[in-house]
């Protein structure tokens, strides 16, 4: 099999030439990225699994909450694939807001899926989620593994250190979400780990018009996005 980039650059030390040449071919992927999503305009991202099929309910809370985004004028940017990245895609086309994807090359390859209206293509993981932060002012965060888990704790990083804004970030899917977020603020909060503010900007709900409301208010600079109790059943 092929070795990766990623995989080819974290194997240890090399000659210093083979160190620049990787460095310029970073370089040059990192600035066809920001030719390719230079004009994207305001912009959500959607995180999520690829292994959610058509006929699941993530899928449908993905496509429904990126088309009222979509409608409210964002454009939606995910990582390209199936799943719920298809899903937010699928709902900004039948918005007819602008559907990006961040495609990442992998041994089984994974194809960009159809409802794309600019697709950039990346080999390094870590150039792919600069551009999926980049251009973006919120996050919505559905139910994913550990690729969405990376997306999850490296977003939360970098607006508690200050990296980037406290956009605000929606979790949805609260049956999922619930254990994470009682680990966060029951056992993080606890010991000090994390302060109170740091989970400022977060919320978790069920409902896409609840949580467009959340993430147009935290864009607003409104009195801050909180947790939210899930959906009661009718």
């Amino acid at each position: 099999m092929k070795t990766q980039k990623d995989e080819a650059l974290l194997l240890g030390s090399e000659p210093l030439y083979r160190d620049l040449l990787r460095t310029c071919g970073i370089a040059r992927e990192f600035l066809k990225g920001f030719r390719r999503l230079r004009d994207v305009g305001p912009c959500i991202t959607f995180f999520g699994s690829a292994r959610f099929t058509e006929h699941h309910p993530y899928y449908a809370m993905a496509r429904e909450t990126a088309c009222l985004a979509g409608r409210s004028g964002y454009s939606i940017m995910t990582g390209g694939g199936g799943g719920i990245m298809e899903a937010a895609n699928r709902g900004a086309r039948e918005a007819g807001a602008l559907s990006v994807g961040c495609n990442i090359q992998l041994p089984v390859e994974q194809r960009p899926n159809d409802f794309l209206d600019i697709v950039a293509e990346f080999e390094h993981f870590f150039v792919r989620k600069v551009m999926l932060v980049r251009y973006s002012q919120a996050f919505v965060i559905l139910p994913g593994g550990l690729g969405t888990m990376d997306e999850v704790f490296e977003t939360a990083t970098l607006i508690q250190t200050g990296k980037i804004r406290r956009f605000p970030v929606v979790l949805m899917g609260c049956d999922y979400w619930a254990d994470m977020v009682e680990f966060l603020s029951a056992r993080m909060l606890r010991y000090g780990t994390i302060g109170p503010s740091d989970l400022d900007g977060l919320a978790i709900c069920d409902d896409p018009a609840q949580a467009m409301e959340y993430l147009i208010s935290g864009m607003a600079g409104g009195a801050g996005v909180r947790p939210a109790p899930p959906r009661q059943s009718a």
